[in-house]
């Protein structure tokens, strides 16, 4: 299979789980128990198919772009896809595909679920993306749930959307923070300033994370 980052990359992702599912030969990657992600194997046990989730209007378009991606192989085949595992489909293609199933199956579980899953995921990832303590905030528990188990969509970010700094980091860069960034703190980061704090306050605030970033080795 050329796609031999798939496995540390779905593992990556917040309250993932796998199994294998040895009466199919599948290895499944899940979130909540509801499968999002498999690799489906032959009886060779090499990879066959990777099978992921998708809006069925996207699903039905990359199909005519690709014939590497097929229907969903033994699944509903207006919800799912399956990718041949030694096609032509862009490896940055199939991280962005991977990632909307991800999200499709996060998205259609219960909210109180959701958050029960992220928030025990998270437990041993105290810091944001940005380096910053979610707990320390004065805000944390009542106007926001923090920066992982929200999704980045933090009380100060435009209504609906990710903040742009996990917008960059996580969700572009594919990355749980900034740390591996050279450009950090950029523009970005200077450009979502609490008005309360003066410019010395905010310098030393930025310092302050970008500190914490550099000694969590887990980032």
């Amino acid at each position: 299979m050329r796609y031999t980052w798939i496995d540390h990359y779905l593992q990556n992702k917040l309250g993932v789980t796998k199994d294998l599912k040895e009466e199919w030969n599948w290895v499944r990657y899940k979130i909540g128990e509801k499968m999002f992600a498999a690799v489906c194997l032959g009886e060779d046990n090499e990879p066959y198919y990777i099978t992921l989730k998708l809006e069925p209007a996207e699903g039905d378009f990359l199909r005519q772009q690709y014939e590497d991606i097929v229907p969903g192989y033994y699944m509903n085949k207006t919800h799912w896809n399956s990718v041949k595992p030694d096609g032509n489909v862009p490896d940055d293609l199939l991280k962005d595909l991977l990632d909307k199933s991800y999200e499709l199956v996060l998205g259609g579980l219960g909210k109180k679920k959701r958050q029960e899953i992220l928030e025990s995921s998270i437990q041993s990832e105290k810091l944001s993306c940005c380096g910053t303590e979610c707990e320390t905030c004065g805000c944390y528990g009542s106007l926001c749930r923090g920066c992982n188990v929200s999704l980045g969509k933090v009380f100060h970010a435009p209504k609906g959307q990710a903040c742009p700094i996990y917008e960059c980091a996580v969700k572009q860069k594919k990355s749980k923070s900034c740390r591996a960034c050279n450009h950090a703190p950029c523009d970005i980061w200077r450009g979502t300033k609490d008005p309360s704090l003066s410019e010395e306050e905010f310098e030393k605030n930025i310092q302050e994370r970008i500190a914490r970033l550099q000694g969590d080795l887990s980032c």
